[in-house]
Parts: structure tokens; sequence; C-alpha cells
């Protein structure tokens, strides 16, 4: 059992799972808040469209980078360490870009959020999948729901305090002081699990579950290429190609976020009565089904819906995915995962990007449909997500 400076904690208490919860919360608010106030941060820098989707691409890859930081950090140090270091560096990060800087150390701060951002996106769920572990249930559905009601939460409080540069930089601020504390809180109450170096000699370190990190990591792909499509172009198909009035646009994010949040606190009662595999294949065909919506019915109202239908996909795909990585292989759960996770950034690449460049070519409709095909691709791996209903924790078939 692992030990504080006061004694025993262990990993199922109260305040563990909510120290966890917190970590998650903290991620989604400062992520929705940073991101919502681009449009002031831009005219604020005198810098174009051009160069935010450069800085957005940079971020990208830097979590990229962070999410392979927090598997070398967790692996010598334990994913507590790995999850307060990430947070500590968006901490450091966010007031940079809220104040207002030369371009150079305004761009550079981009850079480091985009480390911090990965880092706590792998420890994370690292934390996640040992605290669902020592609980014997399933959690994770829970955890990723609060990150998705704090994001909702900070992009309410962008709007509320209005798009001028000072105010987002207010907000911004606030998402670093929310960091830091999660950061400060979680140093004493994350799981405390023991770095793997400690237990396991080097050969055993190097036999990772490749076809299963590379059959979770394409799940992830697909999703996150939805995810992306929808967060980056929804707004932009519903307003220049189906003419919706400006405060409609907007609601297509809004009802798949909604989707999303839902279907998250649902999941962790679904998996044991359903099970992951069925699970699984049924979210993938509903999301695709959602997205094949929005390509081939140019009515506003059913491209809202099928938006909000096609959030099924992140609200159960990503936790399920998560839970099933940590299961490949208990041992080796935080290198598993810090893998799986990086092809989070490589889907939110290709969704923003390729639609981008569909949307010049065949129209940004029809593009939705790249998207519906990677979520049915998910059905030719979704073999590997077999678990008995029955058990706490579904184990799942390598």
């Amino acid at each position: 059992m692992p030990h504080s400076p006061d004694g025993p904690v262990p990993l199922s208490s109260p305040a563990t799972r909510f120290a966890v919860t917190g970590a998650y919360a903290a991620q989604g608010f400062g992520y929705a808040v940073v991101v919502t106030s681009l449009p002031a941060l831009k005219m604020r820098q005198g810098i174009d469209d051009t160069v935010v989707a450069l800085i957005v691409l940079g971020v990208a890859l830097a979590a990229a980078a962070g999410s392979v930081a927090a598997n070398a950090i967790a692996v010598r140090f334990g994913s507590r360490t790995a999850l307060a270091a990430g947070l500590i560096v968006q901490a450091i990060a966010l007031p940079i870009i809220a104040l207002p800087t030369p371009f150079p150390l305004f761009a550079a701060a981009w850079g480091l959020f985009g480390v911090g951002l990965g880092c706590v996106d792998a420890a994370a769920a690292m934390q996640g999948v040992t605290v669902q572990r020592a609980h014997g249930r399933h959690l994770l559905g829970g955890f990723f729901a609060a990150a998705t009601a704090a994001s909702i939460v900070g992009a309410l409080l962008v709007s509320a305090v209005a798009l001028s540069a000072s105010a987002a930089g207010i907000a911004i601020t606030v998402a670093a002081v929310v960091a830091l504390v999660s950061a400060l809180v979680g140093v004493r109450r994350f799981a405390r699990d023991q770095p793997v170096d400690a237990v396991l000699p080097p050969g055993e370190r190097a036999r990772l579950p490749r076809a299963g990190i590379w059959a979770f990591g394409f799940v992830v792909l697909a999703v996150f290429i939805a995810d992306s499509a929808i967060s980056t172009w929804s707004a932009v198909y519903l307003s220049d190609d189906l003419g919706a009035l400006a405060w409609v646009a907007p609601l297509g994010y809004a009802a798949y976020q909604g989707v999303v949040l839902i279907s998250r606190l649902a999941t962790d009662r679904l998996v044991p009565v359903v099970g992951r595999a069925r699970l699984v294949a049924l979210a993938a065909v509903v999301a695709a089904v959602g997205c094949v919506l929005v390509a081939t019915v140019p009515v506003t109202a059913v491209a809202i819906a099928g938006f909000a239908v096609a959030g099924v996909a992140a609200g159960i795909l990503i936790p399920v995915t998560f839970g099933a990585a940590g299961d490949l292989a208990p041992l080796h759960s935080d290198q598993v995962i810090a893998r799986v996770n990086v092809f989070n950034y490589a889907g939110a690449i290709l969704g923003a990007v390729v639609l981008g460049l569909l949307a010049d070519g065949p129209g940004l409709g029809i593009a939705f449909l790249l998207p519906a095909v990677a979520l049915l691709a998910i059905l030719l791996v979704a073999r590997r997500f077999r678990s008995e209903a029955r058990s706490g924790v579904a184990s799942v078939s390598r």
C-alpha cells in the first residue's frame, strides 16, 4: 500500500479519486479557456489565421512530445509525478500566454503549454486506470466527464468576460491557478503507483503488447479525427455552407459536447452491462451514422443532430479504450497508455487539416465522410475489447 507523510493512503480512497477527478477537470478547463480566447489573443498579437493554424499545429506536436515525456517520468518516478509535473508546466505557460509579450515568447509559451497538455493527457489516463483498478469498477467515464464538464465551464467563463485581450488574460490566469492548485493537491493525493523500473528487470520492461497498442491507438486516432473535424469545422460548415444564422452556427459544437458529456456519464454503467467489445462497436456505428447525416443531408437541423450523435464516439470510446489499454499489460500500463495517447494528436491534426483541404475540393459537407469511414474502421479491431461483463473491471483479451 502506498504511504504519505501522514500514513497509508489507499489507492481506492475517496481523496485519491477526488484528486484525480480534479486533475481531469483542470485539464479540460484550461484547454477550453485558452482555445476559446484565441480570437482575442489573435487581435492582441496582430497575427492572421495562418499563424494561428501553425500555433495549433505546434501545440499538437508539442503535446505528442509531452506524452512521451510522461512515459519517461512515469517509468522512473511514477505517473503521480508525471501528472503533477504536467499541471505545473501548464501553470507556468498559461500566464505567459495571458500577458502581453513579444510574439516569439508568446509562441514559445504555446509550445510549453502543449508539452504540459500532452503530459497531463497521458498521466491522467495512467492515474485513472490505476484508481479504477484499485476500486474494482469502471470509473474512467466519470473522470473524462469531469474534463468535459469543466471545458464547458471554461468556455462559458470566456464568454462571460467578453472577448477582449485583457479579459481573456484574466480567464487564462484563472486557468493557471486551477492547474497549480490541482498539482499541489495532487502531490499528496494522487495515486502513488510504484515506478515499473523498481520492480521489473530491463528485459521484461521491453516486452510491451505492440499489437494491442496499435489496435487501441487506431481507435483513439479515429475518434480524434472525428472530434477535431467537428471541433474545427462544424460552425464553419453551418455558417458558410448551410447559411445558418450567427447564433445557430455554434449549436452544432454545443450539441456535440452535450452528448459527449452525457455519454461519458453513462459509460461506467454501460460497460459492465453491455461489454466492452459490443459497446465499442455500437458507439462507432452510431457516431459514424451521425457524420454521414452531416455529409449527405445539407439541412441545418439535420446537421446539428448529426454532430450531436457523433458525440457518442468521444463520449464512450475514449474512456473505454484507455481502460482497455491499461488492462493489456497491468505491470506496463503507464507505458502502454503513453504510447496509445500519442495517436490522439495524429488524429487531431488529420481531422483539422485534411477536412480543410477537402473543403477546397469536393466541399466541406461531403468531407465529413472521412471521419465516418475512420469510425467504421474501428469495427476491424473491436474484437480486442472482449470482456466479461460480470467482472468488476472487465478483462481484455490480448
